[in-house]
């Protein structure tokens, strides 16, 4: 049950870091923000169809589309910096 509670605490604390941090990254540049914002929406939509797929070629698509998202979600993030 402690151990449960340490948990959620840290979750709890995580989320308010995350939050913080989004609301510099806005305040810092609103559509540097928003694109971020709107590509790692699109990484959970492809991440969930991953899931979801039998098909090898199409888990290799997704797989390439994945880190393509990644790779400019972290250009970005590194340009604002």
């Amino acid at each position: 049950m402690i151990d449960n509670e340490g948990r959620i605490q840290e979750r709890i604390e995580e989320l308010q870091h995350n939050r913080a941090r989004s609301n510099k990254l806005e305040i810092a540049n609103p559509e540097l923000a928003r694109k971020i914002e709107s590509l790692q929406l699109a990484r959970k939509e492809i991440a969930h169809q991953f899931e979801h797929t039998a098909h090898a070629a199409r888990k290799t698509q997704l797989t390439a589309a994945l880190a393509d998202i990644d790779r400019r979600v972290a250009e970005m993030q590194s340009s604002q910096e």
